[in-house]
Formats: C-alpha cells, structure tokens, sequence
C-alpha cells in the first residue's frame, strides 16, 4: 500500500528536503507541499492525503491553526498530522496535540526516524516518546492558564478504562499495557479502543492529552 504524504513548511529547502526523504521510501507518495497552513487546509480538502507533515511556525495560519481546522472540518477523514518541532523552542507542540495532531517529530530526526514516523501515524498509530511527551504535556498543563478537562469527562469509563488510560498516557504501548494487567494484547488493544470510543478521541495522543486535563494524571508524576 503507498501511504501518500502532503509536506507543510515555509521554507522551500526544508520541503525539498523533506520531499527526498519521504520519496526515498518505496512505499511513500508525496501528494503535494503547501506553504502555509491556508494551502495545508485546501489541500488536505482536495488531495487524497493518508500522512501530512505540519510545521508550526508558518505564515497566514500557522500549523496549529491548520491543523485544528483540518481535523474540524474532515472529522474522520482528516488525515493523520505529524507536528514538525525543535521541541526546546516550540511551545505549541501541546496544543497542536490537543488540536487533532497524532504527534509530534524533531526537526533534525535522522531519515529512518522520519520514514518509521509516517508508517506509525499511517497504519493509526500515534507518535509519542514516552519520556519527551509527558514531560511536554505536564509542563503545560500545568499552567494556571491552561483549560482543564472536567473529571465528569471520564464517568463513563470502568475502573479497568481508567487504568488503561493511565498506562497510555505513561506512554506504554498495547504489548506492555497487557503485560503490566496480565491480559492478552488482543484485550489491552480492544480496552484503549474502548476508552477511545467513549472519550470521542482520535486517537492515544489525545488521550494523553485527556488524561493530563483531567487530573488523572498529574504533573508532578513526569519528573
């Protein structure tokens, strides 16, 4: 299956390069390169797009405003946005997660990080370093002028959901989620797509992000 790939980034030498990373892949597309978050926008309309590389920092709208928009407007058809970051610089990473992006990826990533992102995002995964993103989202969480998720958010799951979502915003993966509850994968995976399910998230970023909201788990728990 060739998973096609739409390039988001103001600089034409970044997209260039990006572009011959991505077609290095045998089973990758690039569908198109936008700009600016408005040519990101009219293109994810357009295009058949599986993958969408988004940087943040960009003209007219930036990749957090495209993004949020993208994911408004195509709901389930929107495709899966990889946020381009330096990390130490970027601030938004948090609110592009909480926009509908499926993670987030440094800048200077080596080739095979980039094509390994684009396949985990592709096949409905999401990108997230354990360690990186909980300290991320807890630092900005933690914010007095951060929105809080009410904890009524989460009265429809079991106590067993609302274990599995602790593990997933820890970063564990279905394999170590069913060795840590001592089930098969097979039920781990059916519990985080549950979990998703009754929380309307895209998928497990936005439940890290839930979880963080909700106060289920806490700053002070990433150090």
């Amino acid at each position: 299956m060739t998973i096609r790939v739409l390039i988001a980034d103001d600089q034409e030498l970044v997209r260039a390069g990006l572009r011959a990373l991505v077609e290095a892949g045998s089973d990758f597309e690039v569908v198109g390169e936008a700009a600016d978050g408005e040519q990101a926008i009219a293109l994810a309309r357009t295009a058949e797009v599986d993958v969408m590389l988004m940087d943040i920092r960009m003209p007219n709208v930036d990749g957090i405003e495209a993004t949020r928009r993208i994911v408004e407007e195509l709901g389930g058809d929107a495709p899966r946005i990889i946020i381009l970051t330096t990390f130490d610089t970027d601030e938004y990473v948090y609110e592009g997660l909480r926009a509908g992006a499926s993670g987030f990826l440094l800048k200077d990533a080596g080739p095979a990080r980039l094509i390994d992102a684009v396949r985990v995002v592709a096949r409905g995964d999401a990108l997230l370093d354990p360690l990186v993103t909980r300290r991320l989202i807890a630092h900005f969480t933690s914010r007095s002028d951060v929105r809080r998720a009410h904890p009524e958010a989460l009265a429809s799951l079991t106590e067993r959901e609302l274990e599995v979502l602790v593990l997933v915003a820890e970063g564990l993966s279905n394999d170590e989620i069913a060795e840590k509850l001592v089930v098969s994968e097979s039920t781990a995976k059916k519990h985080v797509s549950n979990v998703m399910l009754k929380l309307g998230a895209r998928d497990r970023a936005q439940l890290v992000v839930m979880a963080y909201q909700s106060r289920l788990v806490l700053p002070s728990d990433s150090s």
